[in-house]
């Protein structure tokens, strides 16, 4: 039986428990949503960039990006059969809101409603990229109003109930007391203490640390990846990924017409438009003899900024790019938005079903405990029971004891077993270090070489006996991919 499986099995047992209380809609809740996409979290401080990256992810301009009404609004993003978004008030019946779209960008009218009336918005689109997980914008921790940055700790940090995102993206452009004070309350107690497990961090808007100069996105790597080894972030985020979020929206959504006016650009002689793009005031206000007015010059700053306009002219003068398709597909990747998908792919979404139960479990075990009654102790030993055995958990303590600092060991031998218990990913030849198109003969060598080791390691008596409990899960790992290549086979 599936952890999932296990998981709605105690979630029936508690609802019959539950049954006539008030407790009994929030259990049914809970079951309903193992069946659901993940949900994830966009969380940041204000102007990290949180809409845009959301709207990159989509492909769609659908989030706001100005200071408007709806940012000040937790807001979901999630696949539907029609377009349709729905307001929450704090008082009242939920109801449906109007909107219209402006190159692109939906406008939502709350009509005699304000932010301070709505506890959130549900938009409903038809969007592939929305089917596996449902995204959540959240209005910027920091906030000079502190109801609105407020909002975003009641969402993923509430005091009474559990938190409705089974992960969260964290956006950070340095990392702030904030920034630790917020990730560290979002990780729960009950699985391990603490748990990086379901939070990724961004190191946001990328390409201005370099001042939008060409490199801008090497120097972003170079900074996140200290940053992901950083021992005080390692406790807080799996890994930490550079965006430049606005370029990676543009990417997403670039016209025809955006095409021409970069392709005039790029023809022009390299002198000129290294002059012409030295400076947002001196590409807006020069050369006149472009053939762009200055409307049209703001529009293509406020849509690349200038380390998109310098890469886009480049890409093209040299002959990288040819079509707007092409152009698209370059400008994402060198975002930094194709790695993070990935990074998403393999954390969260290969996850998604360990991340849902936990998720369910840990609600179903705050609830039993607060709200005890004649069959509830049955329920919590099940779930006790779930938590202690089930073999994704016991990956998860020993992910989250080598990123606290508890597991120790040489190098070389925690960062094998951080990788082998899925600490980059759940894929075979992620845990075993192997290229995707690794052969099978590669992949069982390299299973049966790693099951090899870390079984002498475990029986060792040398090993200190937290590296022999996290040995001992290692080698359960290890098992669990020679099954799963047997039952293939």
């Amino acid at each position: 039986m599936s952890l999932v499986d296990r998981t709605r099995v105690v979630l029936d047992h508690a609802v019959d428990v539950y049954r006539g209380t008030p407790h009994e809609a929030r259990l049914d809740a809970l079951r309903d949503r193992l069946d659901e996409p993940l949900r994830v979290a966009v969380a940041g401080r204000i102007k990290a960039g949180k809409s845009t990256l959301l709207n990159a992810l989509v492909g769609e301009r659908l989030a706001p990006t100005d200071a408007g009404e709806c940012t000040r609004v937790v807001t979901w993003y999630q696949d539907g059969h029609t377009y349709q978004i729905v307001a929450h008030p704090h008082q009242g019946l939920p109801r449906q809101v109007r909107f219209s779209r402006e190159a692109g960008a939906i406008d939502i009218d709350l009509g005699d409603l304000s932010s301070d009336d709505v506890a959130q918005l549900e938009v409903s689109w038809p969007s592939q990229a929305l089917r596996p997980m449902t995204l959540i914008d959240t209005p910027g921790i920091g906030s000079l109003s502190e109801q609105v940055s407020q909002r975003s700790w009641d969402l993923l940090v509430p005091d009474d109930q559990e938190t409705p995102a089974d992960a969260v993206i964290y956006l950070m452009r340095h990392l702030h007391s904030n920034d630790v004070d917020f990730l560290r309350a979002f990780h729960d107690v009950e699985v391990s203490r603490p748990n990086p497990v379901n939070a990724i961090g961004v190191l946001s808007r990328a390409d201005e640390i370099a001042v939008g100069r060409l490199d801008a996105m090497a120097s972003a790597r170079r900074i996140a990846g200290r940053l992901g080894t950083d021992p005080s972030v390692r406790k807080l985020v799996q890994s930490v990924v550079p965006v430049a979020g606005l370029l990676a929206e543009t990417a997403a959504t670039l016209t025809e017409v955006e095409f021409a006016r970069l392709r005039r650009i790029s023809e022009l002689p390299a002198a000129e438009t290294e002059q012409l793009l030295l400076s947002a005031d001196r590409f807006v206000q020069s050369m006149p003899e472009l053939g762009m007015t200055s409307i049209e010059r703001e529009e293509l700053l406020a849509r690349f900024g200038m380390f998109g306009l310098r890469l886009s002219a480049a890409l093209l003068r040299h002959g990288t790019c040819g079509t707007a398709t092409e152009l698209a597909r370059e400008l994402t990747e060198r975002s930094g938005l194709a790695q993070l998908r990935e990074v998403l792919g393999s954390l969260f979404l290969e996850r998604r079903d360990v991340l849902k139960s936990r998720s369910a479990l840990l609600a179903l075990a705050e609830v039993t405990r607060l709200h005890p009654r004649s069959g509830s102790e049955s329920v919590a030993g099940k779930v006790e029971e779930i938590i202690a055995s089930a073999h994704p958990f016991n990956e998860l303590r020993v992910l989250s004891g080598l990123r606290a600092g508890w597991v120790t060991g040489k190098p070389d031998v925690v960062a094998e077993l951080e990788q082998l218990i899925g600490g980059s990913g759940a894929a075979p030849h992620q845990r075993l270090r192997l290229p995707p198109d690794a052969s099978d003969a590669e992949l069982d060598a390299a299973t049966d070489g790693a099951l090899a080791r870390w079984q002498r390691r475990a029986e060792n008596p040398l090993t200190s006996p937290p590296m022999a409990v996290a040995a001992r899960v290692a080698v359960r790992s290890c098992e669990g991919m020679i099954a799963d290549r047997h039952r293939s086979r």
